[in-house]
């Protein structure tokens, strides 16, 4: 009996630590759309979501960085602890760890002011980059790509398994998220939206991967 307790508090404490990363994505980008209609100044044509951190309400798009970034490392806790010396239950759940702490970087370090925004702002591209704004695009860079190669583990794990579905999802967001990131870097209009699609479909994957992990530790 004890030892039943002890199986069924460990598996909802996985649960519990899953929906941080079930929550992670939709919560970043419902603050995103949230400011995108409401910050003056801002096009999301023209501006980087990055750029929300700037200005006097900047602390609330930093604070989305950091708190969707820790949802994300508690997830990398339960997956861990869920997968524990299976496929993928070492190098998975790190990436997936290492990209929230780059996010919540992210947050803490900010890009800088350009392009008219926010008031007061540059009306061009900065022509150098500070300390502060390298540390932000080295910490989002980082996670962005962690986040890929743990598309990689899961989509090897979920192969073995014989789930060619999630399988195939994992290796389409391995391919398309790095795509938009460089179609965007390439472009000067409409940076904020193929930008912002990179993000939705990598930070999705991990909400959607923590959706499906924690069905699988109902049935542990």
């Amino acid at each position: 009996m004890q030892k039943i307790y002890a199986k069924n508090s460990r598996a909802s404490l996985i649960r519990l630590l899953l929906i941080g990363g079930v929550v992670s994505a939709p919560l970043f980008y419902a603050i995103v759309a949230a400011q995108v209609f409401t910050r003056a100044g801002f096009d999301i044509r023209r501006h980087a979501i990055s750029t929300l951190t700037l200005g006097d309400l900047g602390w609330i798009q930093s604070a989305a960085f950091i708190f969707s970034g820790l949802l994300a490392v508690a997830a990398a806790v339960g997956i861990r602890a869920l997968l524990r010396g299976r496929k993928g239950g070492t190098w998975g759940p790190m990436l997936i760890g290492i990209y929230g702490l780059g996010m919540a970087m992210a947050g803490i370090f900010r890009p800088d002011p350009g392009l008219g925004f926010p008031a007061g702002a540059p009306a061009g591209v900065p022509t150098t980059m500070s300390g502060e704004a390298s540390l932000h695009s080295l910490a989002f860079f980082a996670a962005f790509l962690c986040l890929i190669a743990a598309c990689v583990v899961f989509a090897r794990r979920f192969a073995a398994q014989g789930e060619r579905g999630w399988g195939v999802y994992c290796m389409a967001t391995a391919g398309i998220s790095p795509l938009l990131i460089v179609v965007g870097m390439g472009v000067s209009s409409w940076i904020g939206v193929i930008m912002g699609s990179a993000g939705i479909v990598a930070f999705g994957w991990v909400s959607a991967l923590a959706v499906r992990l924690r069905a699988e530790a109902s049935v542990a």
